[in-house]
């Protein structure tokens, strides 16, 4: 595993805070997108997301400097204010980068130095678990729920009664097909929802299952679900 990807979840405008934090402490380049929080009152406490604009940034970095970024970005937040969001990574099995061609044999050499580095990495984290300097005592998935929009919503409202706490929306659109339905020789792309909701991995069954049960879920070609499980979870902030 060569590579990791970043997710932070932080208020509107500060997405630069974080790439700028990440470029600081090694990362390249970073995506910024923009979506809404969801969270109930009960759970703002939690984490630290509201029914308020935020900001969405993906940062892919190699697994050597995954800890440090992650060092810095929770740094800068910590300076900010209480419940400034939460930040956690994945995997990424492949990584291609246009412009620059790939030897198989440099990134399978690079890869094992990365996973070694990383397993360093990785204790100093599981060491700051044990002194309480993170929230990551436990495990946590990501479910991905692409919807049409306006359903994003209803999916939500599922999840809270299966015993999910809040999640973050983030607009897309699906792509054309030759079969898509056509409006005066228009053809209409029609507007998605993403949902990302973060939930302990013993509730994760009964979180699809009540998305999936939805009436919205009964048409075919109605939306996706999708789930991977996260790194290093961490609650951004004072």
């Amino acid at each position: 595993m060569s590579s990791k990807l970043i997710v932070s979840i932080v208020p509107h405008n500060c997405g630069e805070l974080v790439t700028k934090a990440a470029r600081d402490s090694g990362a390249g380049g970073g995506t910024i997108m923009m979506g809404r929080g969801t969270a109930s009152s009960n759970i703002l406490q939690l984490l630290g997301l509201g029914d308020t604009s935020k900001d969405v940034t993906y940062n892919i970095v190699e697994c050597g400097i995954c800890g440090a970024v992650i060092e810095a970005i929770k740094k800068m937040a910590a300076e900010k204010k209480a419940h400034f969001g939460v930040l956690f990574s994945l995997d990424i099995k492949d990584f291609f980068r246009s412009g620059f061609e790939i030897s198989r044999e440099s990134n399978s050499e690079k890869a094992g130095d990365y996973e070694k580095v990383g397993e360093s990495n990785s204790t100093k984290i599981h060491s700051a678990q044990s002194k309480g300097e993170s929230d990551m005592g436990k495990s946590y998935t990501m479910i991905n729920v692409i919807v049409n929009k306006g359903y994003a919503e209803d999916a939500m409202a599922a999840a809270r009664e299966a015993g999910a706490g809040g999640g973050t929306i983030m607009n897309g659109r699906g792509t054309a097909r030759p079969d898509d339905k056509q409006f005066m020789g228009i053809t209409i792309v029609p507007e998605k929802e993403i949902l990302m909701i973060l939930v302990e991995k013993e509730k994760v069954s009964a979180v699809k299952d009540a998305i999936r049960n939805l009436p919205c879920f009964a048409e075919k070609g109605s939306g996706i679900i999708f789930d991977a499980g996260v790194d290093d979870f961490t609650l951004l902030g004072k």
